[in-house]
């Protein structure tokens, strides 16, 4: 294809880009085009990428137009790649302000972790509102109270997911569940409470697990038909097991985006997750189903894995929490390695108090990730103190924040409006350069390492086990050659460049979630699938740093839109910054709380 080379662009130094306020660096908006196909067309379209000539030239066209080739492709850079996002611990220096807002935690077992985020948390009395989903804590207390058993929730549980997948649901929220299994964690757990024993205070709580995970004693699909038959599950990925440890109830395994390749979370093969606020919209991917069984009452928490806002999309959506720590700082061992240097297990929950018990259970330095560098610290913040952080900055870099729909822009200053009115935290305007360049980037770097996975097993895979819009990604996926593979990771070395001297101004960057809310599902997506590379553009608008550089983000909801759709704030950290980051998300949520919607489907599980 050389006669058909593009002129790339030749990037300037990044310590000679200006990301202050007044930089003159040109915002580019995302360049999709590429029409939203379903149905038939996507049919017509795989088979087209197929072709062994056409659908290189197809290929070759498509980058060249959404102007990979120019940014990416062809561009000249100076930086050496950065291949992997793993970053070297600095002590953590506050400078006197913080000390008392945080714990240093000792590296211990699961249990005695969750024992020390429980003391960081115990003391908050949450005052009643007209909806409110129940907590880790509440379902701890109602056990010890003999209000009601695990094993009575868990028949609830049961009858609810049976409900979910009646006609006039078709909710979709799991891939697979065992009922047998399911019963005989509650029965143990509720003997442990009977005895006085109880593991934890995540002992008889439900939480899901998205399909990405090994979780026993099912099949990991990645939400494939073919996946389970390469790959055999054959113990806990060590997450799971750090959550078992500590007598969570795990409840299935949750359905998601097929390879988690698309932002809607609908799934030909396993039906489509819906949006527990409104059934006809999409509940976001990759994650779709961990978002909604929370969003809907099933569980207060449950795990997913964010390769490219896979956590916080779907979380964002469906009106939750959705927090990605570090890259490194949960094992991704029992994880499908779809995208090893992007991806990391994170978790969705009802609430930030929830999200944090869930990661101390699930963090750990046994990581076989970590490499050789030193495992960092450990901190937890301490929720239960009577005032948030002072003197916190927010960064905001405005084209940016403001390219999203009008409701979702006006709602989400309204959010910083309340911090700075509430806590005098300051907003300061920086710019993010590249943003469509980073984008595209670590869209070569997903698609290459998902490519690179299965490469093998799409030899022998009949193409007739693959949905048709993952079809169309596969080929896309690989296309990309070394070059390109090699200039993205020199633009995440960039981009971690700019974000360092960002963070050298401010403690966290912050931004909406998503730049649309959730859309209508069609009825030529549902056997098909579907290509809406413009809805999915806008989807992962804010995500794509969390993932390319290995920051902690978090998403949190402040509100709705004319059609109570969620629209979630999202606040991205400095490495290993994680107590910051729930300090600040926790801050945000109590001012938005109160205002809480309960959603279209939802299940009250205790109804103490």
């Amino acid at each position: 294809m050389g006669f058909l080379k593009a002129k790339g662009d030749i990037y300037k130094a990044a310590e000679d880009v200006d990301v202050g306020p007044n930089s003159n660096e040109f915002y580019l908006q995302a360049n999709v085009k590429a029409p939203r196909m379903a149905g038939f067309l996507v049919k017509v379209f795989a088979w087209f990428l197929e072709l062994p000539i056409f659908g290189s030239i197809m290929l070759y066209v498509l980058k060249r137009n959404n102007l990979i080739h120019k940014l990416v492709t062809f561009a000249e850079l100076q930086e050496s790649p950065l291949y992997v996002p793993l970053h070297n611990y600095e002590e953590l220096v506050t400078g006197g302000k913080e000390e008392k807002e945080m714990k240093i935690v000792e590296y211990e077992s699961p249990r005695e972790q969750v024992g020390q985020a429980l003391e960081c948390i115990e003391n908050i009395v949450p005052p009643k509102y007209s909806f409110s989903r129940w907590t880790i804590l509440d379902y701890s207390t109602a056990y010890h109270s003999k209000q009601i058993t695990p094993l009575k929730v868990v028949d609830r549980f049961l009858s609810a997911v049976q409900h979910s997948s009646t006609p006039s649901m078709q909710m979709s929220f799991f891939i697979n569940f065992d009922t047998d299994d399911i019963l005989r964690q509650a029965t143990e757990s509720t003997r442990r409470y009977h005895q006085g024993e109880p593991l934890s205070v995540l002992d008889g709580v439900p939480i899901a697990v998205k399909d990405e995970i090994d979780c026993m004693p099912y099949h990991t699909t990645g939400g494939t038909k073919w996946m389970h038959k390469v790959r055999r599950c054959k113990d806990d990925a060590e997450c799971v097991k750090r959550l078992r440890s500590c007598g969570a109830i795990l409840v299935g395994k949750t359905n998601m985006h097929e390879l988690g390749a698309g932002t809607s979370g609908i799934n030909p093969h396993y039906g489509t997750t819906r949006n527990p606020y409104n059934i006809g919209r999409i509940a976001g991917g990759s994650s779709s189903g961990s978002a909604a069984v929370v969003a809907a009452g099933l569980c207060p928490a449950a795990l997913g894995v964010d390769g490219g806002g896979s956590v916080r999309m779907p979380a964002a959506l469906c009106g939750v929490v959705g927090f990605k720590p570090s890259f490194g700082r949960v094992s991704h061992s029992g994880v499908l390695p779809l995208n090893w240097t992007v991806g990391m297990v994170g978790i969705l929950a009802g609430t930030v108090e929830d999200a944090l018990l869930v990661y101390a259970a699930i963090t750990g330095p046994k990581s076989s990730d970590q490499s050789k560098i030193t495992p960092p610290k450990l901190y937890f913040p301490l929720l239960k103190s009577p005032k948030p952080l002072p003197n916190i900055r927010l960064a905001k870099y405005g084209e940016w924040f403001n390219d999203c729909s009008d409701e979702i822009r006006v709602c989400c200053c309204q959010a910083l409006t309340k911090l700075h009115d509430r806590y005098g935290w300051k907003t300061i305007e920086v710019t993010v350069p590249e943003i469509e360049v980073m984008r595209l980037a670590h869209y070569v770097t997903i698609g290459s390492e998902c490519s690179t996975l299965i490469a093998r097993e799409l030899e022998k895979l009949n193409k007739e086990e693959l949905g048709w819009d993952a079809r169309v990604a596969l080929p896309v996926y690989g296309s990309f050659s070394s070059q390109e593979y090699l200039n993205a990771q020199r633009i995440r070395n960039r981009q971690l460049q700019f974000h360092q001297r960002i963070f050298s101004k401010a403690d966290v960057i912050v931004t909406p979630t998503t730049g649309v809310t959730a859309y209508t599902i069609q009825n030529d997506t549902l056997e098909t699938g579907e290509l809406d590379y413009i809805n999915g553009a806008a989807l992962v608008r804010y995500q794509i740093a969390g993932n390319f550089l290995g920051l902690p983000a978090i998403t949190i909801p402040v509100g709705y839109d004319r059609s109570n759709l969620p629209i979630g704030l999202q606040f991205i950290g400095k490495p290993w910054d994680e107590s910051l980051l729930i300090h600040i998300a926790f801050a945000m949520q109590e001012l938005c709380i109160s205002e809480y919607k309960k959603p279209e489907v939802f299940w009250d599980l205790l109804d103490k």
